[in-house]
């Protein structure tokens, strides 16, 4: 049985430093990044560390997933 990965990847493990607009670049080499989204905690408006990232495809999630599975650390303090 084949499994859907879908378009839409969970990133965990971000610095809380990393801003949208970096995640939307991190991700961009491997296809066309609909939407970079960061969860937030609702009292500091602060990164929780962790969001999604959409794809056009799922050849292109998968491709982005097969590349950044297993990266140690995304963004250090900028």
């Amino acid at each position: 049985m084949a499994q859907r990965i879908g378009t839409r990847l969970f990133i965990s493990r971000l610095s809380f430093y990393t801003s949208e607009r970096h995640l939307r670049d991190l991700f961009s080499p491997y296809g066309m990044v609909k939407e970079a989204f960061l969860v937030k905690d609702p009292k500091t408006l602060r990164p929780k560390g962790f969001g999604f990232v959409s794809f056009d495809s799922e050849i292109e999630a998968e491709k982005a997933r097969k590349a950044m599975n297993g990266r140690v650390k995304l963004y250090d303090k900028l």
